[in-house]
C-alpha cells in the first residue's frame, strides 16, 4: 500500500463530473465557443467579463465593468479630440486614438472637473506582486485591474484592448514567454510593439533578448505574431480553463474541452498544448491511483499507456514548435531590462505629440 502515499484525494477529485456550481464556466465556454463560430457575435470585453465572472461566481457586476470601461474610453476618446500628433500617414485617426490610449495606461494627466478645478489622472501601474496568479487568479483579472489600478502583462494588454474596441481601433495581442503585448500596424511605421507594463515601444530585439524565443517559435506563429479575433478569444478559453483549475474540485474533462477548442482556433497555441498535457497527466494519476499503482505502471494498464503516449507526442510537438520554457524570476529580470536600458530598446521611429 506504500504506493498509494504518492497520491491524496485530491486526485480522485480530478475525475468528478461538472458540478452545478460550475454552471458559469459552462456558459462562459458556450459565449466563448459562439464568438469563435459566429464572428458578428465577437466581442473581447464580453469575452473577458465572462470569464472573470466565472471565476467570481457570479458576482461581477457588468454595469460598473462597462461603466469603469467607458470612462476610459471617454477620457481617451477626449484627449484624442484635445492633441495633435506628429503623424501624416492616412490612418492618422487610428493612430492618433492608440496614442491617446496609450497616454490613458500609462501617463498622469491634468482634468478639469465640473467645479473648474484642477486634479491629477492617475496611470495604472505594474503590480509586481502575484504577477502570474499563482496565490489569487484575480491578480490576472481586468476587473481586478479597473478597481486597483494595478495590473499585469494579461490584464493590462487586455484593457488596452478593450477599450482600443470600444474606440472603433484594432489592437492585437501577441505573446512572448510567459508574456502578453500589443501590435500595432500604422501606414508610416509598420509593425511596432506597444509594452503597457513598462509604458514603452520596444523593438523586436527586446523580445528576443528574453533569450527565450526560439526563431522555431516565431516561424510557426508560437510568439510575436499579431493574433487575430479568434486567437484571441483562444487564449480566454485557457483563461477559463486555468480559472477553473483553481477550485478545489474541478472536472479535467472540461479542461481538456477548452484546450480543444482554443487548438481548433490557433493550432500552435502552445499554452493550450501544455494546459492539456498537464491535464491528461492528471488523470493517469487518478487512473493509477483506482488501480492502486504508481506512476512505474503508467504503461501497464491500456487507458493509462494510450494517455501517457499521447502526452509524449504532444510534448514532442512542443518542442518542435520552437517552445522553451522561461524561468519566472528570469521572466521578471527580463522585464525589468526594458526600463534599465531604455534607450537600447526603445523604438525610435514611433511619433510624439505637437
Amino acid at each position: 500500500m506504500k504506493t498509494l502515499v504518492l497520491f491524496t484525494a485530491l486526485n480522485i477529485a480530478f475525475l468528478q463530473p461538472l458540478k452545478a456550481q460550475d454552471f458559469l464556466y459552462q456558459e462562459s465556454y458556450e459565449v466563448l465557443t459562439e464568438m469563435l463560430e459566429n464572428p458578428t457575435k465577437y466581442s473581447f470585453k464580453k469575452a473577458v467579463f465572462s470569464v472573470e465572472n466565472a471565476h467570481s461566481q457570479g458576482q461581477l457586476d457588468p454595469v460598473y465593468f462597462n461603466q469603469k470601461v467607458r470612462s476610459l474610453s471617454a477620457l481617451a476618446n477626449q484627449l484624442y479630440k484635445s492633441r495633435t500628433l506628429k503623424y501624416e500617414g492616412k490612418d492618422k485617426i487610428a493612430v492618433s486614438k492608440y496614442a491617446a490610449l496609450f497616454s490613458v495606461l500609462n501617463d498622469s494627466i491634468p482634468i478639469v472637473d465640473a467645479s473648474g478645478a484642477i486634479r491629477m489622472y492617475q496611470p495604472f501601474s505594474y503590480d509586481f506582486n502575484d504577477p502570474f496568479g499563482h496565490e489569487d487568479w484575480n491578480a490576472m483579472m481586468v476587473s481586478k485591474l479597473l478597481e486597483t489600478r494595478k495590473g499585469n502583462c494579461h490584464s493590462l494588454p487586455y484593457l488596452y484592448k478593450i477599450i482600443a474596441e470600444d474606440l472603433e481601433v484594432e489592437a492585437h495581442l501577441a505573446l512572448a514567454p510567459n508574456h502578453i503585448y500589443i501590435k500595432h500596424k500604422s501606414e508610416q511605421n509598420g509593425w511596432y510593439n506597444t509594452e503597457l507594463t513598462s509604458g514603452i515601444f520596444p523593438i523586436d530585439a527586446w523580445l528576443m533578448a528574453s533569450g527565450y524565443v526560439h526563431l522555431d517559435a516565431i516561424r510557426n506563429g508560437v510568439y510575436m505574431k499579431a493574433l487575430n479575433n479568434n486567437e484571441t478569444i483562444a487564449l480566454c478559453l485557457i483563461d477559463l480553463a486555468q480559472a477553473y483549475q483553481k477550485q478545489e474540485v474541478y472536472d479535467l474533462d472540461f479542461v481538456i474541452k477548452c484546450a480543444d477548442k482554443a487548438l481548433e482556433y490557433f493550432p500552435n497555441y502552445v499554452n493550450a498544448m501544455i494546459l492539456k498535457s498537464e491535464a491528461k497527466g492528471k488523470q493517469i494519476e487518478g487512473l493509477l491511483y483506482g488501480y492502486r499503482s504508481d506512476f512505474s505502471a503508467v504503461r501497464s494498464y491500456p487507458k493509462t499507456a494510450a494517455l501517457f503516449h499521447e502526452i509524449e507526442l504532444e510534448i514532442a510537438k512542443i518542442h518542435q514548435l520552437g517552445y522553451r520554457q522561461m524561468p519566472e524570476e528570469m521572466y521578471l529580470d527580463w522585464l525589468t531590462s526594458l526600463k534599465k536600458e531604455q534607450k537600447k530598446y526603445t523604438n525610435k521611429k514611433i511619433t510624439t505629440f505637437k
